[in-house]
């Protein structure tokens, strides 16, 4: 995978006023994040909410004065971050991998919502050679530059792929002949029984919430850390270099 040909920016740059977002998204931009004053209406707007629904981009109602903590300037109801990195399709990167004869390991990524822990992850997965980290459009942690700098620059180096519906995304991955690995504690098994030698996806939630219950259902493997002091749980970021590295200790052999 050619990871350092991907596009750079240097961070998220806003953009304010209805039609500086139309213009954004006609041109191609990558939007990290897009706020709608909730209840406005009127004929740009209009247009704008249909470009939305033809480029499958999800916009936030918000209130006014969350807009105007954004920006005193004149926003006009609308306010979009574009991201400092280009998004990819899991759809896409999974044929390349097999074409390239090797074995896929993909990280999910379930609601993680500290851009923290998310570059973090990001540092962890790359240094494992992850082949790409797959989160949801919605409920997940904006790749900004806060992330970019606890990840040490390796959200511009392994591919990011953001996608709307996230139980359809890892039935394409469960289709396409990987299994799903899913670190829960919702179970007696733990993370060393799974063969991580295998095609693998795996899938990790949110210290609230975990991993959601219909992703749960679907996986092939449910897997939990040993946990063997008071404290009932780690933080994300560092079990998925516990996963992620078991991973490893078996593919090497």
């Amino acid at each position: 995978m050619n990871y350092n040909s991907r596009p750079v920016r240097e961070n998220n740059q806003m953009v304010f006023g209805i039609r500086a977002v139309i213009e954004a998204i006609r041109s191609g931009k990558e939007i990290e994040a897009l706020y709608l004053q909730r209840g406005a209406g009127g004929g740009l707007l209009t247009e704008l909410k249909e470009l939305l629904h033809e480029y499958g981009i999800t916009a936030q109602q918000v209130p006014i004065e969350k807009l105007n903590r954004l920006t005193q300037k004149n926003h006009q109801g609308a306010v979009a971050f574009i991201s400092p990195i280009v998004y990819e399709k899991i759809e896409n990167i999974i044929p390349q991998i097999f074409e390239n004869g090797q074995v896929p390991l993909i990280l999910v990524l379930d609601s993680i919502t500290d851009v923290r822990n998310m570059g973090a992850i990001a540092r962890t997965a790359e240094c494992a050679g992850v082949h790409a980290i797959v989160i949801p459009s919605k409920g997940s942690a904006q790749i900004n530059p806060d992330a970019i700098k606890t990840s040490a620059g390796a959200l511009y180096k392994i591919p990011v792929c953001r996608h709307d519906n996230l139980l359809q995304t890892v039935k394409f991955l469960q289709e396409s002949g990987l299994q799903l690995v899913c670190c829960t504690e919702k179970t007696k098994e733990d993370i060393y029984k799974p063969d991580y030698t295998a095609p693998t996806a795996i899938i990790m939630g949110s210290e609230e919430d975990g991993v959601r219950n219909e992703i749960i259902r679907l996986s092939d493997y449910l897997a939990k850390i040993p946990m063997y002091g008071e404290i009932e749980s780690l933080n994300v970021s560092v079990a998925t270099g516990v996963i992620l590295y078991e991973a490893i200790r078996q593919r090497l052999g």
